[in-house]
């Protein structure tokens, strides 16, 4: 069974630049409109009347028509329509903006920057991604109206707070629609004062008596106006309860029970579904209808797999052709989804009649995607059916791809979802796997915590570990260096050895071996061990391990005073990372750093700020989970800010290069590096005064929050601090930036490079 996708296949780069994952087809299409559908002829003229304001707000309970009223609206308007029907796994910036950006790029290229930000796992959302998807946007010639349905299932502050900067983007001449069941994430107060701002809620949406008997008449239903009348009052006009009323007649029911039977809300529904539907209909109808209900959307194979029974596939056509509530999904009639209400009260009568079979059905379902090759669904499915063992083996697979598209809040959810039943701890790939993660993405404690998880399994391990199981807890070992630099040779070493006993050899042992022989003085052989893994890496192409390697290279180099060289290996490792599309990641914060020393050195001084400010940018991903290249990168930042007469940036610097060596107190030659370093900065007479080149990491990694509209106590939230914290943190920006405010802030920010837009 063809499972409808479009984009590429993982880790294949688009013709554009950048990866993405496969994406639902359906969630990019315009649903149909049903034959019974009522014409919204007076909302669509309004809407067409409104045209100047640029955002529409389409907000009402379940049941009250909003995606039919956009359908008919796209149906009848000249302009492109760009559709995205938003789901819970969207809860992740990167999905739901790559779903945004490949709605608008079929309109008009958004261009490659958008898919290099979306698929670079370590690239600040609010400070690349939606600056440059908002430019995009805003960019766009042709007209076109990009609507976002049910962002109400949105729970993910930095989704939210995207589509709220993403609302002050539209281009003249087209619309931004979000529709849901409750207000969407926008600053609606200030939008109304604007006059930018269309709204249609539950009153606008409601049919009037005339709507109500064209709806019966579609429907085959012959009833007289005292009877229209009398059910359109006890409905309140309520497009499903009048819809359901009409199926209700059609089979034979009376007028009078159903104006007795579908009030304006679904309790009504519900009360409907659960005495009169489910009772009229056959058992193996009833049956299907209950079960199914634990999928998202069904094709026939997937609900003879879920069900167990076959003969399903046939149910779920009649039920098609009946137009029972099924919302298609492709124009094959192979793949349908039910509406949500009332996919929403069948599902609660599944679980008041039959509860402890959900796990059994959501479990048929996690196993068919996984035989169809859908592992991913097969994960999301294992999730809900509690399944841990599929789940903790699923992610082993899963995480290096899903990674390498940017996904991090998606694995973030999947690995908290582990650790909170107590799927990490014993299985030690999976959590290398989570701390390689945390590592990558400037989150050192976490890494921490699930390198001590691994070490306590290697100590317990029985029966011993394979040797790729034994490399990887070596390589992780050695990326933390927390036994200093002696273990850290021998770890790497151990990790080489393993992985060639497991005829698996990348290039980040021989990157490692390098390192630890740089930290003990060795320079000679630590260039050798790097020259072996660009070898590697020409074969394997990560760009993070390649540029770090080239960065190492240069910074021997530089210590040989070899400068033709060290400049050719930086500006070899910036080729790599553009190349690879992961200009935001910790890898880049050394390039950057390599090639601001370079430019200081030939005296292409603006060449050297641009670059510096660069590396300051991304500086807070560099951290104690990997302290060699941390306190790397801190020395040469000290060295060009001392070369550029920045003694307040030097010093700033070297408080953190200070405290990462305080946690790691044994990095070889580093350590006496950082004291020649302390000596000279003793030794300054410079004036100091504070500047941008003076921010924190953590006033960095802030600064890209502040270019949202959450308010304080959403943006402590979301990074884990207290308000107070926030407010003291955005006082000392404001101060080092020279301004007297957010918006300030982040236009300064801005021109200086430290934020893009």
């Amino acid at each position: 069974m063809e499972i409808s996708t479009v984009g590429v296949q993982p880790d294949q780069s688009r013709d554009d630049g950048g990866h993405v994952f496969d994406l639902l087809a359906s969630k990019l299409r315009r649903p149909q409109t049903r034959t019974m559908a009522v014409r919204r002829t007076s909302l669509i003229r309004r809407l067409e009347r409104e045209d100047s304001r640029p955002i529409v707000t389409v907000v009402a309970p379940a049941g009250y028509g909003k995606t039919t009223l956009l359908s008919q609206w796209a149906e009848r308007d000249g302009r492109a329509f760009g559709w995205v029907s938003v789901d819970e796994k969207d809860n992740d910036p990167k999905v739901l903006l790559t779903y945004v950006a490949e709605t608008l790029d079929a309109i008009e290229p958004v261009g490659k920057r958008v898919f290099d930000a979306l698929a670079s796992p370590a690239c600040s959302v609010p400070g690349s991604v939606v600056p440059r998807l908002s430019s995009a946007f805003a960019s766009m010639i042709s007209p076109v109206v990009l609507i976002l349905d049910d962002v109400h299932l949105l729970h993910n502050s930095e989704c939210r707070a995207a589509l709220s900067v993403l609302a002050d983007h539209v281009p003249g001449g087209s619309r931004l629609v979000l529709a849901g069941r409750t207000e969407p994430p926008l600053r609606i107060a200030r939008l109304r004062a604007e006059g930018r701002l269309a709204e249609i809620g539950p009153a606008d949406l409601s049919l009037t008596v005339q709507d109500a008997a064209s709806l019966l008449r579609a429907a085959e239903v012959v009833l007289g106006d005292e009877d229209v009348a009398a059910l359109h009052r006890r409905t309140e006009g309520w497009p499903v309860g009048l819809y359901l009323a009409a199926l209700y007649l059609r089979e034979g029911g009376s007028p009078r029970d159903a104006a007795a039977s579908f009030g304006g809300d679904d309790r009504f529904v519900s009360e409907y579904v659960e005495s009169e539907f489910l009772a009229r209909i056959s058992s193996s109808q009833r049956t299907f209808l209950t079960r199914t209900a634990v999928l998202e959307r069904m094709s026939g194979p997937l609900c003879e797999a879920v069900l167990d029974a076959p003969g399903s596939a046939a149910i779920l056509a009649d039920l098609a052709r009946s137009n029972l509530l099924l919302v298609p999904l492709d124009h094959r009639g192979q793949w349908y989804r039910y509406h949500h209400l009332f996919r929403d009260l069948l599902l609660a009568e599944l679980e008041r009649v039959e509860p402890g079979l959900l796990p059994v059905l959501r479990g048929r379902a996690a196993a068919w995607y996984l035989a169809n090759d859908v592992p991913e669904e097969a994960l999301e499915y294992s999730i809900l059916a509690g399944d841990v063992e599929t789940v903790a083996r699923l992610l082993q697979t899963l995480w290096s791809p899903v990674y390498r598209q940017g996904r991090t809040a998606t694995l973030q959810r999947w690995f908290s979802w582990l650790d909170e039943r107590g799927g990490i701890e014993g299985r030690p790939l999976v959590a290398m796997n989570a701390a390689f993660l945390a590592e990558r993405t400037g989150q050192p404690a976490q890494a921490e915590r699930w390198a001590d998880a691994v070490d306590r399994w290697q100590k317990d391990a029985s029966p011993p570990p394979d040797a790729y199981t034994e490399a990887m807890a070596a390589t992780l070992r050695a990326v933390s260096c927390r036994r200093g630099a002696e273990q850290m040779r021998a770890d790497a070493d151990e990790a080489a050895q393993k992985f060639a006993a497991a005829n698996f050899v990348p290039g980040v042992a021989p990157l490692l071996q390098g390192t630890a022989r740089v930290l003990c003085g060795d320079l000679d052989d630590g260039d050798a061990f790097f020259s072996d893994a660009l070898s590697l890496e020409e074969e394997r192409g990560s760009p993070d391990i390649t540029a770090l390697t080239l960065c190492e290279r240069s910074l021997v180099a530089m210590a040989r005073h070899q400068w033709d060289h060290a400049e050719s290996f930086a500006g070899c490792a910036h080729a790599r990372i553009r190349q690879g599309g992961v200009e935001d990641s910790y890898a880049a914060a050394l390039t950057s750093a390599v090639q601001a020393r370079a430019a200081v050195h030939r005296g292409d001084v603006p060449a050297a700020r641009r670059e510096l400010m660069n590396a300051l940018r991304l500086r807070p991903l560099m951290t104690y989970a990997h302290p060699h290249w941390a306190v790397q990168l801190r020395f040469v930042l000290i060295r060009v800010h001392l070369a550029l007469a920045d003694v307040a940036g030097a010093r700033t610097i070297m408080r953190e290069a200070d405290e990462i060596l305080r946690r790691r107190p044994l990095l070889g030659i580093l350590v006496g590096e950082a004291q020649d370093l302390r000596d000279r900065l003793a030794t300054e007479r410079r004036s100091a005064s504070l500047t941008a080149s003076s921010l924190t990491a953590a006033e960095l990694r802030l600064l890209p929050m502040l270019s949202t509209h959450l308010p304080v106590h959403e943006i402590a939230a979301e990074m884990y601090l207290s308000p107070h914290t926030v407010r003291a943190q955005g006082k000392s920006i404001y101060r080092k930036l020279g301004v007297a405010g957010r918006v300030q802030a982040i236009a300064r920010a801005r021109e200086l490079g430290l934020l893009e837009g």
